[in-house]
């Protein structure tokens, strides 16, 4: 698909733009009024083709003025030109949206877009249904600990307040994705949906990594902090031998450094990072046990099942239906 480089691929993605931004008006814009734990709240439903799990959507034009709403669906948005603003977490919370910056939603968070613009906004949105999110995105993003708490919180909290706002405007490939899925949606074929699902994930990877670069490692932290930030942030696979190799050490020596300044041994230290990312991953997400299991490093659902209650005294389906406190 020729879509940066040339003046036909320049002009296929502005027929795409065109095409979407006059679908958005078309668009169900029902807002239903939900009960939440602050009073009943609007909420929007998939506007999408039912059968689909991602849908791209286009505003263009001057003016954009939402009500402020809930979703029912994880979105990114882009501000593909221009710029706009976007009330988050409430209606004081007032975020500045710049050209090439991306806001990242979650269900049940609440949002409204605002802009005034003489020169034009054009804003691409990029819907993922809840449940295709975890099952296919949840697992490439967990070795974020904080990306995969934000994911996840929609579930442990059902009316989040929290957003991911970041740059990609020095992400080349970044704008070069969403204009691939906004000229793939507005020509639809029966592949589309394989085709958007492994860019959304290049999107979100993106997105987790320039939100991980905000917050930097300190370079303060001791050899240990490091090891047991790395046990955390992959416990699935993380071995004490590669760990060993990625900082510089022997493996015993980083088996005794740990002991030493931690009282754990590597063994516990993985087996506390897998349990609590099970713990949280089986309350967030609609994800099987067995698929849990394999997401923390356990091929084997009997062995899964069996660290599991040793460790939290309950099954995995207790835990959950415990709401994650057995």
């Amino acid at each position: 698909m020729e879509v940066r480089g040339t003046r036909s691929g320049r002009a296929e993605v502005e027929r795409a733009l065109r095409k979407l931004g006059g679908e958005w008006g078309l668009l169900n814009w029902e807002f239903r009024e939900t009960p939440t734990p602050f009073g009943p709240e609007l909420v929007s439903q998939w506007q999408g083709d039912p059968a689909d799990d991602i849908m791209v959507v286009v505003f263009s034009g001057e003016h954009v003025s939402e009500p402020y709403h809930f979703q029912d669906f994880f979105f990114i948005d882009y501000a593909y030109r221009g710029g706009y603003d976007a009330l988050s977490s409430d209606e004081s919370n007032l975020v500045t949206v710049n050209e090439g910056d991306c806001y990242v939603g979650q269900p049940h968070s609440g949002y409204a877009l605002r802009g005034d613009d003489p020169g034009g906004i054009v804003m691409v949105g990029v819907h993922i249904k809840r449940e295709a999110f975890f099952r296919e995105y949840l697992p490439a993003l967990s070795a974020n600990p904080e990306m995969l708490r934000f994911f996840l919180q929609p579930r442990a909290n059902s009316f989040s307040e929290e957003f991911v706002h970041v740059s990609l405007s020095h992400v080349p490939l970044a704008r070069e994705l969403f204009e691939i899925m906004v000229v793939e949606y507005a020509n639809k074929d029966t592949d589309t949906q394989s085709v958007l699902k492994p860019l959304a994930l290049a999107l979100l990877v993106q997105v987790s990594r320039m939100q991980r670069a905000k917050a930097p490692e300190p370079a303060s932290r001791t050899p240990a902090e490091r090891a047991s930030r790395a046990i955390a942030a992959q416990p699935e696979s993380v071995t004490l031998a590669g760990l060993a190799a990625e900082l510089g050490y022997h493996p015993n020596y980083l088996s005794g450094l740990l002991r030493k300044e931690t009282g754990k041994t590597f063994s516990r230290l993985v087996l506390e990072a897998r349990m609590e990312r099970a713990s949280a991953i089986l309350r967030g997400s609609d994800l099987t046990v067995e698929e849990v299991g394999v997401m923390v490093g356990y091929a084997d659902p009997g062995n899964f099942h069996k660290a599991f209650r040793g460790y939290w005294g309950a099954t995995p389906g207790e835990h959950r239906r415990a709401g994650g406190f057995a």
